[in-house]
């Protein structure tokens, strides 16, 4: 039987879940992304037809891949791509750099953590980018444990340049990071020598996975330095390639119930090779994302 004061106590209750509700979801659940290096080729011959795929397909954000080098969002100014988007209905809160240490054909490229990063940061600020990101480390890049810790000073400096914007710098791993040097990890020495306010991590799912680590345990480890994640499946196979969201082994339910401990924003589909066509694939993702993630 329903008292009053039984009543008044549920009304309550429920009230209080209603408003605390927001807080259990550290990101906003509008937002499913897609990283453009999945549908790499059809961006490179038609950017302007291949964003207004994306969107119509369902993803409301992207993440950027090609400015170092050319300085250029998929060969347009930042005003001019900040226009695309908006048209779309689609923000880009997220996209990838380079540091910038390694030369290619003798010279050193623009648009990297260590070469013209502050035109890199205002044009980031003018497509409405809140976080930069250092997408991957070439062998040359990489080295002993010393070296990693020069880089680190690196990301901390980078970092800062991005603060005053009002930008978060991070780092994107792949698996090399976790292969021991003298009983450590490189991606413990990131850790342990950058700012965790000037420095934070973007986690590929994938990459930790494939590096035999534990999502779950790195989140637990580091809570907070979490903010952007790549949601990028690995399949049954023997040899773990990579396969549509859902439809791998990654726990991602699981990984999920994490998120606000992560300090999660924002998350990235990202699928490095497509079996077939990229549209198909990434469509794939984003159902069994709605159906099951969000």
């Amino acid at each position: 039987m329903t008292t009053r004061r039984s009543f008044l106590k549920t009304s309550a209750i429920l009230s209080a879940g209603l408003l605390m509700g927001p807080k259990l979801f550290a990101y906003d659940k509008k937002y499913i992304g897609l990283q453009l290096y999945t549908v790499r080729d059809h961006m490179q011959k038609d950017p302007v037809a291949t964003i207004a795929k994306v969107a119509q397909i369902g993803y409301t954000s992207v993440e950027g891949a090609t400015y170092t080098g050319s300085e250029k969002f998929y060969g347009m100014d930042s005003a001019a791509f900040a226009g695309l988007l908006k048209q779309n209905g689609l923000i880009m809160p997220s996209s990838h750099y380079r540091l910038g240490e390694e030369q290619i054909g003798g010279a050193s490229q623009k648009g990297t953590l260590l070469n013209d990063w502050n035109k890199a940061v205002d044009d980031a600020a003018t497509v409405g980018i809140k976080y930069m990101v250092c997408a991957f480390l070439s062998p040359n890049e990489r080295g002993t444990l010393d070296h990693y810790k020069q880089v680190a000073d690196d990301f901390n400096k980078a970092g800062e340049t991005c603060k005053k914007a009002g930008i978060q710098l991070c780092y994107h791993n792949h698996d090399f990071e976790f292969i021991q040097q003298d009983g450590k990890f490189p991606y413990e020495i990131l850790l342990a020598n950058t700012d965790k306010d000037l420095l934070k991590m973007e986690m590929d799912m994938y990459w930790v996975t494939k590096a035999n680590q534990d999502p779950i345990a790195l989140i637990n480890e580091y809570p907070g330095r979490f903010p952007l994640w790549h949601i990028k499946d690995m399949d049954k196979a023997p040899n773990r390639m990579f396969t549509e969201v859902g439809n791998g082994i990654i726990d991602f339910k699981k990984i999920f119930t994490h998120a606000k401990k992560a300090g999660l924003k924002y998350f990235f589909v990202e699928e490095d090779k497509c079996p077939g066509e990229p549209y198909d694939s990434i469509t794939q993702s984003i159902n069994y994302i709605k159906s099951n993630l969000v």
